[in-house]
């Protein structure tokens, strides 16, 4: 197999559940801590390996842009300020990373989203990494399921949650092949608990084929009116084998108000000029 050297990076989503804060700030831009969550989606995709990074971006997300880009102005402010590590820091994220960006004109869901980033990635398997979901793990997750898709082929992120949450995720039925890793037969869009095949929902990252472009393509819309990646999955394994693998690693939902709050904790907990602050902190509120 070739080896990914691109990843995609959804990003046009409008933030509504962190509005009025994502009126004007795209929620990709909102910091754990002093990092906007996007730059830990991309730093895990240069941790793996990546070379070049896609981010399909929506009306009034230039910031996510910028921020990948030099700032001449900034940078020379704190050249005569002598801040000499905070200009290392702003120009590293510049020097670091290949950003394109794409538009998706339209929000008509993330296998559509995936689907313009098609010209961008040409004709060469590549990753995806949601803009909201951060994984936290020695071996970033991306390299994880990169190793998976080098031994066995197209592969999806995959994790075990309740019952009851199975409606909030795609989710697969198939056969274990090896340790952590599934053949997927099935895969179906928030199915409700009642009839859910599984447990094992599929999350966060991907790697995918250029086959997958054309699937996406021919997919018609499902759950929403939206072109739901989970659907081209279903057909892509109809074409080819298809595996989940169970990532390891913290996962926090940076997309969901309390995944950003423990986030934010748990980043800060490590951080040697925070966390023995933060410690005595968070134990007078949990007495509260």
């Amino acid at each position: 197999m070739k080896r990914p050297r691109k990843a995609v990076i959804p990003a046009a989503g409008l933030g509504t559940r962190f509005l009025p804060a994502t009126k004007a700030v795209p929620k990709e831009m909102l910091p754990i801590v002093d990092i906007p969550t996007i730059q830990y989606i991309v730093q895990e995709a240069l941790d793996s390996g990546i070379e070049d990074i896609v981010i399909v971006n929506g009306r009034g997300k230039s910031a996510i842009e910028d921020h990948f880009d030099h700032s001449p102005e900034l940078e020379q402010h704190l050249e005569e300020k002598g801040k000499r590590d905070l200009l290392q820091m702003v120009q590293d994220i510049a020097r670091k990373t290949r950003v394109v960006s794409v538009r998706q004109k339209e929000p008509l869901g993330l296998g559509h989203a995936v689907l313009c980033a098609r010209h961008a990635v040409g004709d060469e398997p590549f990753v995806v990494l949601l803009g909201d979901d951060i994984v936290d793990h020695p071996v970033p997750c991306a390299k994880q399921l990169m190793d998976v898709f080098a031994s066995h082929g197209p592969v999806v992120g995959l994790r075990q949650v309740s019952r009851d949450e199975t409606k909030l995720y795609g989710v697969i039925e198939g056969t274990q092949v090896a340790p952590r890793t599934h053949r997927i037969s099935t895969l179906v869009e928030k199915p409700d608990p009642a009839v859910a095949p599984s447990t094992l929902a599929v999350l966060a990252r991907y790697v995918l084929p250029p086959e997958i472009f054309d699937v996406l393509a021919r997919t018609p819309p499902g759950k929403g009116g939206e072109i739901q990646l989970t659907d081209g999955l279903q057909l892509l394994a109809r074409q080819m084998p298809l595996f989940g693998y169970e990532f390891e690693g913290e996962r926090y939902d940076a997309g969901d108000k309390l995944g950003f709050l423990e986030a934010q904790i748990a980043f800060a907990m490590r951080r040697p000029d925070l966390g023995p602050r933060l410690k005595p902190v968070l134990r007078r509120y949990a007495g509260a």
